[in-house]
């Protein structure tokens, strides 16, 4: 106990603040991220914005790509002008695109303003995780980096339960949440203490050219290159869990049956966060970041001593699993179940992407190869917003079959507008087919099959894998 206890007095207080603004910074982001997918596209008479899904995919595929490349530059704006002044500035960029959210009710200013929303995360990330490791050392780094990863799950978490229990009010309050969370870091800026910096006085300009001419010296690296784009497959699949899932469950999936298990074993949870006798998507893929904080630890454990490699083809194939067990059925049982798969997955995978790359790199690179770290979640993003989106739309979307069906039968109906909103649609499509809409959900289900998405996901996961697997055996079988 005495060992461990010496172990948290080694770090500054510094360490302790960057921490907290990381839990408040995660706790704003995923408020409303994870809610964000259902209020691009559900319907605009529940007070979202009724885009289609493709809409939705550009917004949060590109938006969240730019979030993921733009540290490459911000990181360098911070070392030449200073930690807390950049942390100052995020957290305004923030709070600003949070409060203008609610304000932008069309694809163009929506994506605009969420563009800018990702400038403040931008700036933001780099220099959390800068002052992390430079308040750290080689006795406490791996313990220090525990405790940050443990925050931003904890963050991950918490976020969108308060989220949701205001979005019973109205999705605007969402938004207004995030800026108040965003804001509560502002007050810890004055108990940041600066970390010492390498100051340079080389030209702003001259030092991007030298950033950008060390990402290319980096990709020359084949084998390096090879590994980034395999795993920009992973994070693809990764990110369906926020993109494609929400709006999946919302669709297709009945969650009454849950709602009257919870009845019984905990009714007052149900008066928590029930509405209308079901229980939200968001709620549901939640879930995700609880088997991450309860289950890390132990799964860490596990996969200490497997090699990297090793440990990233079972977590990429398992996690795809997962992932595309969530899409395979309308069970709400079955895909808490595929869920957990998913976390498992994950858990063993993801931690060991950095751990893999600080091993492959030259011993005189290595800052630059982690760096790069960000590449892969950059291109993964883009491929998961056309999943989302464009694959989504034509294969699984509810209001996309729902209107191909009506006109394969030559029912005309109006296009979706203000006045004709995607309630509209399914109360006419009710009434013309005679059906409920229960049973307008499953008479969709059974006719074209939306879960056969998984498929999609599978391949992308499993071959992620497959192609480590033969990364592995033919190019770097000789690196331990």
């Amino acid at each position: 106990m005495s060992t461990k206890t010496s172990v948290f007095k080694k770090f500054p207080r510094t360490f302790w603040v960057a921490n907290s603004m990381e839990l408040f910074e995660r706790w704003a982001w995923y408020g409303f991220y994870m809610l964000l997918a259902n209020y691009l596209t559900k319907s605009t008479d529940v007070g979202a914005l009724g885009l289609s899904q493709e809409e939705k995919g550009i917004i949060m595929g590109i938006g969240t790509a730019v979030l993921y490349f733009l540290p490459i530059i911000t990181g360098a704006i911070a070392d030449r002008y200073g930690y807390k002044k950049i942390l100052f500035a995020a957290f305004i960029v923030y709070a600003l695109g949070f409060l203008a959210m609610p304000h932008c009710q069309s694809f163009g200013s929506f994506f605009a303003i969420f563009l800018f929303v990702a400038i403040g995360g931008a700036l933001f990330k780099p220099v959390i995780t800068a002052t992390i490791s430079k308040t750290t050392d080689d006795t406490t780094s791996s313990i220090g980096f525990g405790i940050y990863y443990w925050m931003v799950n904890v963050g991950a978490f918490i976020g969108p339960l308060v989220a949701l229990q205001f979005s019973k009010i109205s999705y605007s309050s969402v938004f207004y949440l995030s800026a108040v969370f965003i804001l509560v870091n502002i007050p810890f800026l004055f108990l940041y203490k600066e970390p010492e910096r390498e100051k340079s006085n080389i030209p702003f300009l001259k030092s991007l050219k030298m950033i950008f001419r060390n990402i290319f010296i980096a990709l020359k690296d084949y084998k390096f290159l090879i590994f980034l784009i395999i795993v920009a497959g992973f994070w693809s699949m990764y990110y369906q869990l926020f993109y494609t899932l929400p709006v999946f469950i919302d669709q297709w999936v009945d969650t009454h049956a849950l709602y009257n298990v919870i009845e019984k074993i905990w009714p007052w949870l149900n008066d928590k966060i029930a509405i209308n006798e079901t229980i939200p998507a968001e709620y549901i893929t939640n879930m995700d970041a609880m088997y991450i904080i309860l289950f890390q630890i132990a799964v860490s454990a596990i996969i200490m001593r497997i090699k990297p490699l090793t440990s990233m083809m079972a977590g990429f194939l398992v996690c795809s699993i997962g992932m595309s067990l969530t899409l395979f059925t309308n069970n709400p049982f079955f895909i808490i179940s595929a869920i957990f798969i998913f976390g498992i997955g994950e858990m063993a995978g993801s931690p060991k992407i950095t751990e893999y790359i600080g091993k492959i790199a030259p011993k005189d690179k290595i800052a630059l190869y982690m760096g790069m770290s960000f590449l892969p979640v950059t291109l993964g993003n883009l491929l998961a917003g056309y999943i989302s989106g464009g694959v989504y739309g034509k294969m699984s979307d509810k209001v996309n079959l729902l209107q191909n069906d009506l006109s394969s039968k030559g029912i005309s109906v109006p296009e979706l507008s203000e006045s004709f909103t995607q309630t509209d649609l399914f109360n006419k499509a009710g009434e013309l087919l005679n059906m409920t809409q229960s049973e307008i959900t499953n008479y969709l289900w059974a006719t074209y099959n939306p879960g056969r998405i998984w498929t999609v996901l599978l391949a992308i996961g499993a071959g992620a894998s497959f192609l480590l697997f033969l990364y592995d055996r033919f190019l770097i079988r000789k690196i331990k």
